[in-house]
C-alpha cells in the first residue's frame, strides 16, 4: 500500500514538472494558446497572446480604437429601377400618315419641346387644306346670306323656309371649317395664315416634351402609318425608384421611411431616398408589393438612366448599439474574434484575441452583444488585427 502511494505522488509529481515547463516555454512564444492538463482536468487556458514593437505597429499604419455607440438599422431588403413619372416619358407618331422626307436624330441626343423632330410628305395634305380654304370661301357668301334672309323674314318680305334653309347651310358650313381648322392644327399648319400660295405637302412633327431621344423607329423614305410609334423621349429631371418588397415585410415599410439605394458596378457608393408611395396592389405571382421613392438629391440624376437596376435597403428602424469598426473583427471558422491591448511596456505592445458576439451591422460599425465582457476604456486593434491574427 506504501509503495502505490508512493508511486502515485511521484507520477502527480512528474504532471506538474511537465506543466510547469510547457508553462516556461509558452511564455517565450510570441503566439500561445495551450491548455494544461492534469489526470484530465483542465488546470488553466492561456489565451493567444501577440507582440508587436513600436516600429512594427506604425510600418504596418495599425491604430487603437475603443467601442463606441454606433446608429444601427432594421432594414427591409429591396431590389427594382429608376423611372419616370408618366408625363416625363413621350411616345411621338403623328395622326396623319405620309413618308418621312426628313429625319436627323440618334438615341441619346437631347432635344427641347417643340423643336422639329422630322418630317412627313403626302399629297392628301394639300387636299385637306383644299377643303378649308373652299369651306371658309364659302362661309363668307352663307354668312352674308344667311343676315340678309334673317332681316328678310323678319320684315316678312321673304318666306320661313328660305331663312331656315340658310340658315341651315351657312351653320353645315361654319362646322366645317371649324372642324378642318382643328385637324390642320394637329398638322401644325396654322389656319388663320393658310392661303393659296402657302399651301404645302408637307408637315412637320415637334417634340412634346424637352429629354432625350430613346429610340427612332423610323427612317427617310419609310412611310409612317397613323399612330404608329416613330421617336420614343424620356425626361430624367424628375427620375425616382420603383422597388419591390415582399408582402411579408408590408407591415415595416412606411411613407417617409430613409432608403439606401445601390447601382450594379457602383457597391459602396450609397446614395439616399425616401418612401413617398407604397402600392396598395399585391403581385399575384411574384407575391410583392410596389414602393415608389423620392431621391434626395436629384442633382447626381445625370448618372442615371431609367430602367437601371438598384439594390436597396429601406430602414424600418434606428436603434443604438456598442460596436466596433468592421476591420477591427476578424472572423475564424464562423467565430468572431478581436484583439484586445493588455499593456504596452517600453517599445512594444501585448495584445490578446478574444472572441466577441456580433450583431447588426451598418457600413462601417458591426453591433457587439457582448459588450459587457469589456471594461469601457479597453483599447482594441481597430487597424491591422486581420493581418496579424491570420499571420
Amino acid at each position: 500500500m506504501a509503495n502505490k502511494t508512493k508511486n502515485v505522488i511521484k507520477n502527480k509529481a512528474f504532471n506538474y514538472l511537465i506543466a510547469a515547463s510547457l508553462l516556461i516555454l509558452s511564455s517565450c512564444s510570441s503566439k500561445t494558446d495551450t491548455e494544461i492538463s492534469v489526470e484530465g482536468e483542465t488546470q488553466s487556458i492561456i489565451e493567444d497572446a501577440y507582440h508587436l514593437t513600436t516600429n512594427q505597429f506604425l510600418s504596418s499604419k495599425m491604430a487603437f480604437g475603443r467601442m463606441v455607440p454606433g446608429s444601427f438599422h432594421e432594414v427591409v431588403k429591396a431590389n427594382g429601377m429608376f423611372d419616370v413619372p408618366p408625363e416625363n416619358r413621350a411616345y411621338v407618331s403623328c395622326y396623319f400618315g405620309g413618308i418621312v422626307k426628313d429625319i436627323r436624330l440618334l438615341p441619346g441626343e437631347r432635344v427641347k419641346k417643340g423643336q422639329v423632330l422630322f418630317t412627313l410628305e403626302n399629297p392628301d395634305y394639300v387636299q385637306m387644306q383644299q377643303d378649308f380654304l373652299e369651306a371658309k370661301g364659302q362661309l363668307v357668301y352663307l354668312k352674308s346670306d344667311y343676315e340678309r334672309q334673317k332681316n328678310l323674314a323678319q320684315d316678312n318680305v321673304t318666306s320661313q323656309k328660305n331663312y331656315i334653309k340658310s340658315e341651315s347651310d351657312y351653320t353645315v358650313t361654319k362646322v366645317k371649317v371649324e372642324s378642318l381648322s382643328k385637324k390642320l392644327g394637329l398638322m401644325n399648319i396654322n389656319p388663320n395664315t393658310l392661303t393659296l400660295e402657302n399651301m404645302r405637302t408637307t408637315i412637320i412633327v415637334m417634340s412634346p416634351i424637352s429629354g432625350y431621344v430613346t429610340e427612332v423607329a423610323i427612317s427617310r423614305g419609310a412611310f409612317l402609318n397613323p399612330s404608329e410609334l416613330a421617336v420614343s423621349i424620356v425626361d430624367t429631371d424628375h427620375l425616382h425608384l420603383e422597388l419591390n418588397i415582399f408582402e411579408k415585410d408590408l407591415s415595416k415599410v412606411k411613407i417617409g421611411q430613409q432608403i439606401q439605394f445601390r447601382t450594379q458596378g457602383d457597391e459602396s457608393n450609397f446614395k439616399q431616398a425616401t418612401v413617398y408611395l407604397v402600392n396598395k396592389t399585391v403581385d399575384a405571382e411574384k407575391r410583392t408589393i410596389g414602393i415608389h421613392g423620392h431621391l434626395s438629391d436629384e442633382k447626381p440624376a445625370d448618372t442615371f438612366n431609367p430602367g437601371m437596376y438598384v439594390e436597396a435597403e429601406i430602414y424600418t428602424s434606428t436603434s443604438s448599439k456598442m460596436s466596433l469598426p468592421q476591420d477591427a473583427i476578424v472572423d475564424i471558422d464562423g467565430k468572431y474574434y478581436v484583439l484586445v491591448l493588455q499593456d504596452s511596456i517600453g517599445d512594444s505592445y501585448n495584445f490578446i484575441k478574444k472572441e466577441v458576439k456580433t450583431g447588426l451591422s451598418n457600413n462601417s460599425q458591426v453591433e457587439i452583444l457582448n459588450a459587457y465582457d469589456f471594461k469601457e476604456d479597453t483599447e482594441f486593434l481597430v487597424k491591422g488585427a486581420f493581418n496579424l491574427i491570420k499571420e
